[in-house]
């Protein structure tokens, strides 16, 4: 592997886990687009990728410091609610995977995309500021 594809994939790697531990982003919202765009995945081996890469490090290590955090704050994660939560992922990681592997990947990118824009839409609530407008053009 030449060095400079090295540093990229490490630096990727970097943002990714740095924007996890921070905003509890990074898999989908920036690994799988930099692996589509700057090393040429195709949508399925970025996806797989990505969940690949989340097994160790966010899955236990950024929880154990969500946990301390909650703990020391008096407000502990309940570990049922995490076991049941799981129970559902795992299944759902499952479902979903198999799913996945039976679309063509054009329309994973455009279902990604549609994903992404909706939750910007949504966490910037422009959703509310278009609904205002739609009510102001109607009134």
């Amino acid at each position: 592997m030449p060095a400079s594809e090295l540093i990229l994939i490490i630096g990727i790697g970097l943002l990714a886990g740095v924007l996890s531990g921070l905003v509890g982003i990074g898999g989908g919202i920036v690994l799988v687009p930099a692996l589509v765009y700057f090393l040429k995945y195709s949508q399925h081996q970025a996806q797989g990728t990505s969940l690949g890469v989340l097994m160790l490090p966010v899955v236990f290590l950024g929880f154990y410091q969500y946990y301390k955090y909650a703990l020391a704050q008096g407000t502990p994660i309940d570990l049922k609610v995490v076991g049941l939560l799981a129970i559902g992922f795992i299944l759902g990681g499952l479902l979903g995977g198999k799913i996945a592997t039976r679309i063509d990947g054009e329309l994973m990118k455009k279902i990604f995309a549609v994903l992404m824009l909706y939750s910007a839409v949504k966490l910037l609530h422009w959703d509310q500021v278009v609904i205002r407008w739609i009510k102001s053009v109607f009134s």
